[in-house]
């Protein structure tokens, strides 16, 4: 169970209220989800089916869909057979009704399965979420049949608004919760630890809270730097002049309120903006139409649908204004082992002064970098790796980097982490929240020359495997795994996702930073997934792995493995042609013709 601490949910709303995305984005936690399609027919209505393959093309492909539409009585069933730990998606009750009162069943006892459905709902021990249409604000419909339809639906409504936990209702994309209760009676508390019979050793001290200063910086571009006018070599830096950058983040993050995103604190549940849910898919529909040899832009479509939803427009412009945001900093213990922490810390200068390969790929692409220094954390197999105010000013700062990039107008955030033992923290994160076998996902430890050491990889297996034991019977929220596992630089990383969620900035992702602070962020906010994008697919498992359960579906796969930031940044100027194309094509002239006869039969 998350953080929210629900287990069923009813989610209300209008046709193309965004209903069903909202729907979604509740249980994106879950490693797996069961899809519940209730709907019937439909298959000599080529506009239903196209909602259908719209709602199909949404689901990751980790979750799996069982039909219920031709007979009602198994969503009852299938509610009082799910066991804990299961999630489940009701898409939707309307379908579920219509199959009620369909008239083959009768004559029925209708109002017997509304009953039975509620208590089902009432008693399931799985997590459930279910999407209903609101019928209390329409018209009456003229048709017997139609007020039949409409006053079933709404007993149902209510019948299960009593039943469930939570209630939420969807207008124009933006949710309300009309009731959040706590299920006292579900949720148990968590035993205590055994405490041993011998003195266990003190833990180790945790950092303390500090909020260090982000170094700004804008690389400059090929053209710049060769320019006769300019006298600036190819590698030296133009320091950006960003009176919002310096001034969200000059002072102490704790004092600091989130004025820009409207609020003051970070805590689970929280509701944030989702993308378009029309936008997007008409976006993807329109380039069957577009004036493209061949069979279209392929992989692409889900850059330029992900760019659609993000900017509420079916001919989304190219990301013109990106920023690089790297999170640095280092992890003890034997999630380091076999790192180099003077080469690492070489390439944080560089980057901090707008040279090495990120700053050239940043110059290419026009795009700037800010550069944050997160802090250190303690060995995970030893104990927390920091403090809980440092998790939460993290956090904050982490969110105002966001609103600085918003305020300096960005249009894309670029998501990346460059430290000592970061890949074996993601690992953890990982296996903490999704219960991955660390063994698969963690990367080999590779060594200047193309060598791997195999020693070290079993070091950091060991590590992630004793931390993991050491918080078996710990909490596992967002903010128990950031300060068991995850340390100041993931905290930052994820505090980046939620601001950027509330500034409704898209974020590109790369690499395990990006991919870990996902997964803790989807328990603070489940909607912030939906405003994140992988462009390339890498070559580390770990990425793959959570990339699908937050499912995210890699635009490329190149087979890139340049470190994270560089894969994103190198391919980010064919993402923007592939955008600007997709939008820039006029309609092909056959379907203009083909409208132009539909038109005349009219």
């Amino acid at each position: 169970m998350s953080e929210d601490r629900w287990n069923t949910v009813l989610v209300l709303g209008g046709i193309r209220s965004g209903k069903s995305a909202f729907a979604e984005s509740l249980v994106a936690d879950a490693p797996s989800v069961r899809y519940v399609a209730t709907a019937v027919g439909g298959e000599d209505d080529p506009e239903w089916l196209a909602r259908i393959e719209a709602h199909q093309r949404r689901r990751p492909q980790s979750w799996s869909t069982e039909e219920t539409g031709a007979d009602p009585t198994r969503l009852t069933a299938l509610l009082t057979e799910a066991k804990p730990d299961e999630t489940l998606l009701v898409d939707d009750l309307g379908g579920w009704v219509a199959a009620v009162l369909d008239p083959a069943r009768q004559p029925n006892d209708d109002e017997a399965d509304v009953a039975a459905l509620a208590e089902a709902v009432r008693g399931t021990e799985a997590r459930v979420v279910i999407v209903s249409p609101e019928v209390g604000l329409s018209l009456v419909p003229v048709t017997p049949v139609g007020r039949a339809f409409v006053d079933a639906l709404g007993v149902t409504n209510q019948a299960l608004a009593g039943a469930c936990d939570a209630v939420a209702l969807v207008v124009a994309g933006q949710a309300t919760w009309l009731k959040r209760e706590e299920p006292a009676e579900r949720v148990k508390p968590r035993p205590a630890p055994a405490v041993p019979s011998t003195v266990a050793p003190p833990p180790p001290p945790v950092p303390a809270v500090v909020t260090p200063a982000p170094t700004l910086v804008a690389p400059a571009s090929p053209a710049t730097a060769q320019s006769p006018h300019i006298e600036q070599e190819a590698d030296e830096p133009t320091v950006a002049s960003d009176p919002a950058f310096s001034a969200a983040l000059s002072g102490a993050t704790t004092a600091l309120p989130l004025v820009s995103s409207g609020l003051t604190e970070i805590v689970p549940g929280m509701d944030l903006p989702l993308p378009s849910s029309e936008a997007g898919p008409d976006a993807r529909e329109r380039l069957t139409t577009a004036d493209l040899p061949g069979t279209g832009l392929g992989a692409f479509a889900e850059a330029i649908e992900f760019a659609a939803a993000t900017q509420d427009t079916v001919t989304p412009r190219p990301w013109t204004s990106v920023r690089l945001v790297l999170i640095t900093g280092s992890h003890a213990g034997g999630a380091a082992t076999g790192a180099d922490p003077f080469d690492i810390e070489r390439r944080i200068a560089e980057a901090e002064q707008g040279g090495g390969l990120l700053g050239r790929l940043a110059g290419e692409a026009g795009a700037d970098i800010a550069v944050l220094r997160a802090g250190d954390a303690t060995a995970m197999e030893d104990g927390p790796v920091t403090g809980d105010d440092t998790v939460s000013a993290a956090l904050r700062q982490g969110w105002q980097l966001a609103d600085a990039a918003a305020d300096a107008g960005r249009d894309a955030i670029l998501l990346a982490g460059l430290g000592a033992g970061l890949e074996a923290v993601a690992t953890a994160v990982l296996a903490a929240t999704t219960g991955a076998e660390p063994v698969a996902m963690l990367p080999r430890v590779l060594v200047p020359g193309g060598r791997y050491d195999d020693h070290a990889w079993m070091i950091r297996c060991a590590a992630i495997r004793d931390a993991l034991h050491r918080i078996r019977q710990e909490p596992r929220g967002a903010t128990d795994i950031l300060r068991e596992l995850g340390g100041p630089d993931l905290a930052v990383a994820t505090g980046v996702l939620l601001g950027a969620a509330a500034r409704r900035i898209p974020v590109l992702l790369d690499g395990p930073l990006g991919i870990a602070a996902g997964l803790v962020a989807r328990d603070l906010a489940s909607q912030t997934r939906h405003w994140c994008l992988l462009p390339e697919a890498g070559t580390l498992a770990l990425v793959r792995q959570g990339a699908d359960v937050l499912g995210l579906t890699p635009v490329l796969n190149t087979g890139l493995d340049l470190g994270e930031g560089a894969n994103a940044l190198a391919v980010l100027p064919v993402l923007r042609t592939a955008i600007g194309l997709a939008s820039a094509l006029p309609v092909h002239p056959a379907m203009l013709a083909e409208q132009s006869v539909a038109d005349d039969v009219d």
